[in-house]
């Protein structure tokens, strides 16, 4: 920023109207919608970063003045979250999607980075994350925000649990890099911190050698039951890299019990026979496959373009992510199974994931999982055929009645969520963590600056 816009910063009631700030409607309208479609707030402006710096000062500007500020990657939040209304300033991190050096183990990259930039980057040098979200399209640091849920959790944990080093600007526009072992509190309150503390602007991201294909299959049960037995047992045993569950509207009515499986290689493929040795799918319905591992990331493209064929991708999505306790998931699921509709309630392209997650892989302290060796993300993803108000807020309902079922029975949520939660509903959800983070934005966002889209704090 120029000396001009730094006086401005600390005198002006309203943001300081530089290079990279934009106050036109149609940047604030942008900045006020997200991938539910749902919650829309208003930003007076919205900073797009030429640098860590303008960040920095644009931070600074709204403390001394009393405003807020949200940080946006490609803006893909359910429930408004990373949304900022009146005074308040978004700031558009697609302008800072570098990536940086790739060294053997590791990358640098900028926040607003997708991961589809990232893979794009580290596979020619032979590496991969070990965790890659579903779609790659998503930012580095929203997902960072909230933890980073894929398909080979259950091995490496979430995203933020494999971050070598974060590059932040606090809530006070202080720019500090913290990790593990250097400013460790800060480092724990930005992982799956929500963005409470401070603005994620680059991270060293641990890699590792890179598969040339991947070996998937598509396995059939012919109820809940077999398939958490099979969950349960291929989180445990660890034949396959990846592992995720599905439950979807059968033809003719009911559900259908689906776990999608790969194993990734390199030189010879893996045994099919051994891979498959004691599962009690149905055989005469697996579906095997052979890919690359880029096609293996990507595969949800294709879903993509049939959503935006059909019109959905621009509709709400008042979508549920929670995670459950072994010990209570088949009750659970099945009650919920009972109560949804798949058409009224899930739409052409919904379905319910269900997938096993072992805490053993987990060492991010605000990724709050039930107290058990093993969990399962239980997730509701409902795509409506239309945008009328009263069907979408009938399903943000069912959202919080089956939230409110699953935290009595012990489980939490995943809060990449389309339902309101409240700062009572937020501290009994973090628990014991919650204390900490509170003492880390007292140190570190004093004036209450950042991402005012979590209700976290009273």
């Amino acid at each position: 920023m120029t000396p001009s816009r730094r006086a401005r910063a600390r005198t002006d009631p309203a943001p300081p109207r530089d290079t990279g700030l934009l106050c036109d409607a149609a940047a604030r309208a942008a900045a006020a919608d997200d991938f539910g479609h749902i919650v829309h707030r208003t930003p007076a402006a919205v900073l797009r970063p030429e640098s860590e710096e303008d960040i920095a000062e644009i931070v600074r500007w709204a403390g001394a003045h009393g405003a807020k500020v949200a940080a946006q990657g490609r803006r893909h939040s359910l429930w408004g979250r990373s949304q900022v209304g009146g005074d308040g300033v978004a700031v558009d991190m697609s302008t800072r999607q570098a990536v940086h050096a790739v060294e053997r183990d590791r990358v640098v990259v900028d926040a607003g980075a997708t991961w589809g930039q990232v893979l794009a980057a580290t596979l020619p040098h032979g590496a991969t994350p070990p965790v890659l979200c579903e779609y790659l399209d998503l930012s580095v640091g929203g997902t960072l925000s909230v933890g980073g849920v894929g398909g080979t959790t259950a091995r490496h944990g979430v995203q933020a649990d494999n971050v070598i080093a974060l590059r932040v600007v606090t809530g006070t526009g202080e720019t500090l890099t913290c990790s593990p072992t250097l400013r460790r509190d800060l480092f724990r309150a930005v992982c799956a911190g929500l963005g409470q503390v401070a603005v994620i602007v680059t991270a060293t991201l641990r890699l590792v050698r890179a598969a040339s294909h991947v070996r998937r299959f598509l396995l059939f049960y012919a109820d809940l039951a077999a398939m958490l037995r099979d969950a349960r047992r291929l989180a445990a045993d660890g034949r396959f890299d990846a592992l995720q569950g599905a439950i979807l509207p059968a033809p003719g009515g009911g559900w259908a019990f689906r776990l999608d499986v790969a194993r990734f290689f390199t030189a010879a493929p893996p045994d099919d026979a051994a891979l498959l040795a004691g599962l009690a799918d149905d055989p005469a319905w697996r579906q095997p496959a052979t890919l690359s591992y880029i096609d293996h990331a990507d595969r949800l493209s294709a879903l993509e373009a049939a959503l935006r064929a059909d019109g959905r991708w621009w509709l709400p999505h008042p979508w549920l992510a929670t995670f459950i306790g072994d010990t209570r998931v088949e009750p659970v699921v099945a009650e919920e199974l009972r109560r949804i509709d798949p058409e009224r309630d899930l739409g052409r392209f919904g379905q319910i994931g269900l997938t096993p997650i072992r805490r053993a892989a987990l060492s991010t302290p605000l990724l709050r999982l039930p107290a058990e060796p093993l969990s399962f993300a239980f997730t509701v993803i409902r795509f409506p055929a239309t945008a009328e108000r009263t069907r979408t807020h009938r399903l943000v309902r069912a959202n919080a009645a089956i939230y409110d079922r699953v935290r009595c029975a012990g489980g939490t949520l995943y809060p990449a969520s389309a339902l309101p939660v409240s700062h009572a509903q937020w501290r009994d959800h973090f628990g014991p963590a919650y204390e900490e983070l509170r003492t880390a934005k007292w140190r570190h966002d004093p004036e209450g600056v950042l991402t005012p889209g979590y209700t976290l704090f009273a």
